[in-house]
């Protein structure tokens, strides 16, 4: 192993024209790590994220907690699904979207407690993210939200904002969300998740039927067109850190794709930082992952991040 590391949402109609975010239920953790904040709304988000090193404005594509993964790190509880949420309404996210932008642009949200300690650089949007509380290009609206979102984007009544994918690659080959990412511009980013080097490591961490030669090779297709960012989280689990011989693996996957032409522009490795629905799931130290991401820049000439 490698040595001593570590590092729902309301209905719509609670969204009131003068007030239009109540305060959640719940308390985020200060800045980074806590929960997505709905304002209100079914499907669009706020959220402070490490990785976008500020605010970010995302849209859960999977209001039935949909995914074909179920990873031991994950926030989301699969037992909760609810198959009759299975239908995106991308004018419903349109109008979110817009009443969300609109509320970032006149400062209403610095008027929420959770944000008003925040400097104001943290609070400039990052991006708008394509998420969920699954995969969302299993969304059978996927092609259909892209374009809502392009569209208000393309009516110029806000500052210019990025689109980023958050994907675990399973059906980046599906004729659907081919259409979608054709709509994406060179300035927009795709996130691909990518948390092993081994078929037996992926189904213990990601716990899905997907082959990782499935995963790789989506990648691969994709990041030949355009550049694709990967991220890698490494949890503790079970008390166990990820063994050297996978880091070695997976750092070979990434050489791999690499040297067939994909454009890999960043590697972003981090840990589990928000509450797990599994017990037996932790965070590494911070030495744990620094120690990880030397051995992937070593192995691979790779720019890599720490998060």
């Amino acid at each position: 192993m490698i040595t001593s590391m570590q590092r729902n949402p309301s209905s719509p109609d609670d969204f009131h024209e003068n007030h239009p975010f109540r305060e959640p239920k719940t308390s985020p953790v200060l800045t980074y790590g806590f929960p997505r904040d709905f304002l209100g709304n079914k499907h669009v988000y706020v959220v402070m994220s490490s990785r976008a090193k500020g605010l970010t404005v995302g849209v859960n594509l999977n209001p039935d907690n949909r995914c074909n993964f179920d990873c031991v790190y994950c926030e989301i509880d699969r037992r909760s699904s609810d198959q009759s949420e299975n239908k995106v309404d991308a004018e419903l996210v349109k109008h979110e979207l817009v009443r969300t932008l609109t509320a970032l642009k006149s400062g209403q949200l610095r008027e929420r407690p959770y944000y008003s300690h925040l400097p104001l650089d943290l609070l400039s949007l990052r991006h708008v993210a394509l998420s969920g509380h699954g995969e969302p290009t299993l969304c059978k609206e996927f092609d259909k939200v892209v374009e809502s979102v392009s569209h208000v984007r393309a009516q110029g009544h806000f500052p210019f904002f990025k689109l980023v994918l958050f994907t675990n690659g399973s059906v980046l080959d599906d004729p659907l969300v081919q259409k979608g990412l054709k709509m994406l511009t060179t300035k927009d980013e795709i996130w691909a998740k990518l948390d092993a080097g081994t078929e037996a490591y992926m189904k213990k961490v990601n716990k899905t039927e997907v082959s990782i030669a499935k995963i790789l090779s989506n990648i691969s297709m994709v990041g030949k067109q355009r550049p694709i960012i990967i991220q890698s989280l490494f949890p503790l689990y079970n008390n166990e850190e990820p063994p050297m011989a996978e880091i070695m693996e997976y750092s070979m996957r990434l050489r791999e794709l690499k040297h067939s032409g994909v454009n890999i522009p960043l590697v972003q490795i981090y840990s589990a930082n928000r509450p797990m629905v599994s017990s037996g799931c932790g965070h590494l130290r911070l030495k744990t992952l620094s120690q990880i991401a030397k051995i992937v820049r070593a192995e691979t000439g790779l720019i890599v991040e720490l998060f």
